[in-house]
């Protein structure tokens, strides 16, 4: 993500989005994707944020490497002892060095233009048999939330086709709906599929 006004936004407000709670169905969606890996995986937290997602995973017993754009989140995420460094997802460049990537709510914000491309990027990151966790809101094209921070929808449909035109079999996907940093109440999607 590049976006100078999402990001700052996520600079000013990163206290509150680490405080937001972590609801049952994203819970239950982590839980599927840790059922996937293998013991001892090493995860790439694709937008990690504060971290939590990586602590989660870590005390799990995987290896997690983190990356944001956001210095305040890399700053927290290593507070929470996880090896983060800042960067965009245009960074994430590896091939073969991940048996699962984490993108919880992090590719939402970029164009939808740019989506496929790092869908094949995450895939030549991936060892084969990897696994890809996907968090975004549902909906159409791109607009802007009542922070001012870019999003990108999608609908289910879309999602299944991008991913299997990336090389992608989803395992699972589950909706609903919850309130999110901006106090809008929007549908998600959650998905797990395996490279």
């Amino acid at each position: 993500m590049s976006d100078t006004e999402t990001l700052n936004v996520y600079a000013r407000k990163h206290r509150d989005y680490a405080a937001l709670p972590v609801t049952k169905d994203h819970q239950d969606a982590l839980d599927m994707f840790c059922a996937a890996l293998p013991p001892g995986a090493h995860v790439f937290d694709l937008g990690c944020g504060p971290g939590l997602h990586a602590v989660e995973l870590q005390r799990r017993g995987f290896h997690v490497t983190a990356l944001d754009a956001t210095p305040e989140f890399v700053d927290a995420a290593r507070e929470n002892g996880i090896d983060a460094r800042l960067g965009t997802f245009g960074d994430l460049t590896e091939a073969d060095a991940y048996d699962g990537v984490f993108a919880s709510f992090s590719l939402l914000h970029v164009p939808r233009a740019a989506f496929p491309r790092h869908l094949r990027a995450i895939k030549r990151a991936l060892r084969d048999g990897g696994c890809l966790f996907l968090g975004l809101k549902l909906g159409t094209g791109e607009a802007r939330d009542g922070l001012g921070r870019f999003y990108a929808y999608y609908s289910e449909t879309e999602l299944r086709d991008h991913l299997e035109e990336a090389g992608f079999s989803l395992l699972q996907a589950v909706t609903g709906e919850g309130m999110g940093l901006s106090g809008n109440v929007d549908a998600f999607i959650l998905m797990t599929a395996r490279a």
